[in-house]
């Protein structure tokens, strides 16, 4: 086990790295408060208030949840796995949103918050008794809670495992070569996406039958934005080195505000402070 002063600091440059990668990515902090969840104290407090409403047999249809208690012997799972599709709900509804960027495999998360919400108010924001409450206290008597929509692209809305396509990508994943990180250098993108899975189809192109396939033009066609040359009669020998490029090309500007924000004394720690105070 790390000694505490070991975790402290992990901790703290994983967070830095985090806020980080958000502002290299197009997140304006002059527009959009970036800070750490759990420097404000109402996110654990309105997830559990939530889960105080939330049924049970709710947070055990979730998939991941589901998929996880499926494979794991019996006392694997933790009970933060069941629980945190609570704290995620909370995350969304204590700012009111109405629509959230989400990518795919977040869309069943997102309608349990929907739902969660249509309950809640349900359940403590209607009728006679509500309403004199809402009163006596100088607050509108409409429902606590908006039920956001999701907002999720076309091109890219779920991207699959470099080792196997019919599985997402995920950082989690114990194969180093399944996902590609943000911030992994070239060469490091370059043996991923040669190591990568494919088929002995002649011809690339997609097909419901090619996982592999599929998400491998999927990613280029995100990170070409739509500008790539035609690949469909290139062998995989030839087009791995094309879509390594491409991905290369895409991470670089990203990579290069990355560094510059990490370079910068004392900005992130100000970001953070000044985006939970806000």
């Amino acid at each position: 086990m790390p000694k505490n002063t070991e975790v402290t600091k992990s901790l703290k440059e994983n967070t830095l790295t985090a806020a980080a990668i958000y502002i290299a990515s197009g997140v304006d902090p002059s527009t959009s408060n970036i800070f750490v969840q759990s420097h404000v104290k109402q996110h654990a407090e309105l997830s559990w208030l939530l889960s105080c409403s939330l049924p049970l047999n709710w947070l055990e249809r979730m998939i991941q949840y589901k998929d996880k208690t499926a494979t794991a012997k019996e006392g694997e799972v933790g009970t933060g796995l069941l629980t945190y599709p609570a704290l995620m709900a909370a995350d969304i509804l204590l700012y009111g949103a109405e629509v959230v960027p989400v990518g795919e495999d977040q869309r069943q998360h997102l309608e349990l918050t929907r739902d969660v919400a249509r309950r809640f108010n349900d359940l403590y924001c209607k009728g006679g008794p509500w309403k004199k409450k809402a009163k006596e206290y100088g607050v509108p008597s409409y429902p606590v809670f908006r039920e956001p929509a999701a907002q999720i692209v076309k091109g890219g809305a779920r991207i699959m495992s470099l080792s196997d396509g019919r599985n997402k990508m995920s950082k989690s994943d114990p194969n180093p070569n399944s996902c590609i990180n943000i911030l992994d250098s070239p060469d490091v993108i370059v043996q991923k996406i040669k190591a990568a899975k494919t088929d002995d189809i002649v011809g690339i192109f997609e097909d419901t039958s090619r996982p592999e396939a599929n998400n491998l033009m999927s990613i280029y066609d995100i990170t070409s934005q739509g500008d790539g040359e035609d690949v469909s009669g290139m062998s995989w020998g030839e087009f791995k080195p094309i879509l390594a490029t491409s991905v290369v090309e895409y991470l670089k500007p990203l990579q290069k505000r990355y560094e510059e924000v990490r370079n910068e004394e004392g900005y992130l720690e100000g970001v953070l402070k000044e985006g939970k105070e806000n």
